[in-house]
């Protein structure tokens, strides 16, 4: 049996809801059912035509979407599709149907994009590679990563931070970024375009590095926090992180300090080890906390993940 949870997503458009998993659910294309025989080949989606409010349904990496027709509010019918989604999947219920590989690459772009961290360089794909950020220091924490570990096989790449839709890769000084970009970039974009699994299915399921650990446990222990401790998470996940995420890094809470008014903070990535990420801490995170939490924060400090 599996342990998939699926949380229920509102979207901009009244008539459709996202039911998101917290496993892929399809590695690499998008469905679009409009009906039961159009869904022949997800025997999930079919179950779904079976509720006589379901107009469409939509299948991508990590959630279903449905349209429905206008004779039910979604208020009053979305946890028990959830719950039915849930338990399909957790009965180990087919997605999508497995066919014969098919001959040909699937169509994947990737770029390189600089980061304030010069050792590292963020290379960005068009799809989704994982679900939960990881950080890999070296080979052996790679062991459940086969794209992390091909990349380490290059004696330039240092460290590996994966997440959401792009690789950041820290380099040793021994190559310059001229010289290695594009080798880089080709290898990754081939390796997506074959088909391959950025992380395996048992990693995915516990995908977790040890700082992803850290996180997890966080985010789990987020009701036993102070309140102080919750609004700087909070502050920290709605103005922080989004930043960060884009310099190709992440950033978790680690721990306040009430008596000397400390907070202290885990960067990965391209903000680990990164020669501007103290002036970073300095100028903006610390300001902000200081002048959001006032009286409550006075320092922040940084551990490299």
């Amino acid at each position: 049996m599996k342990d998939f949870t699926i949380n229920i997503v509102p979207t901009t458009t009244a008539s459709i809801v996202k039911f998101e998993a917290d496993k892929f659910l399809t590695r690499h294309e998008n469905y679009e059912f409009k009906n039961i025989d159009e869904a022949a080949k997800s025997p999930l989606a079919q179950q779904l035509f079976y509720l006589p409010f379901v107009k469409t349904v939509y299948i991508a990496q990590n959630f279903i979407a449905i349209e429905k027709y206008d004779i039910v509010d979604w208020a009053d019918v979305q946890e028990e599709v959830a719950e039915q989604i849930k338990t399909y999947l957790n009965k180990g219920g087919e997605v999508i149907k497995e066919t014969k590989a098919q001959s040909g690459k699937v169509p994947v772009t990737v770029y390189a994009e600089s980061t304030p961290n010069p050792a590292v360089m963020k290379f960005v794909a068009n799809k989704k590679l994982v679900l939960h950020a990881a950080e890999f220091k070296n080979i052996d924490d790679a062991k459940d990563a086969p794209l992390v570990q091909k990349l380490f096989h290059f004696p330039f790449v240092k460290e590996v931070f994966i997440d959401e839709n792009y690789v950041s890769i820290q380099k040793y000084d021994v190559a310059g970024w001229e010289e290695i970009t594009m080798e880089l970039r080709e290898f990754i974009r081939n390796y997506l375009e074959e088909g391959n699994e950025v992380l395996t299915k048992e990693s995915v399921e516990t995908s977790k590095s040890a700082n992803a650990e850290i996180a997890e446990t966080k985010k789990v222990d987020f009701e036993n926090m102070d309140d102080t401790s919750q609004q700087i998470v909070a502050i920290l996940d709605e103005y922080i992180k989004p930043a960060v995420a884009s310099d190709g890094g992440n950033i978790l809470f680690d721990s306040y300090n009430e008596e000397n008014k400390t907070v202290k903070v885990i960067l990965q990535g391209a903000c680990s080890g990164c020669p501007s990420s103290t002036m970073t801490l300095k100028s903006g995170i610390e300001t902000m906390l200081r002048d959001m939490l006032r009286g409550k924060v006075e320092y922040v400090e940084a551990v490299n993940g």
